[in-house]
């Protein structure tokens, strides 16, 4: 996900779709655990997307914006 669509959702989408990457975080870490992990690529792209959500919503704070 780019930084301009996460940018676009309001705070209370940023902070469902942070709940969700989560989860899906540790269902990969899981899976790398267990061996099952097809794509270990993901885990890279999953924690970068929550970094990207947790940026915005930083911005977001200091900025007083609450969309």
């Amino acid at each position: 996900m780019k930084a301009s669509e996460i940018r676009e959702k309001t705070q209370l989408e940023l902070q469902s779709e942070l709940n969700e990457l989560k989860s899906e975080l540790f269902k990969l870490r899981f899976q790398l655990a267990t061996n099952q992990l097809e794509n270990p690529m993901k885990l890279k792209d999953v924690k970068k997307s929550i970094a990207r959500v947790k940026t915005i919503m930083r911005e977001r704070e200091l900025k007083g914006i609450a969309k």
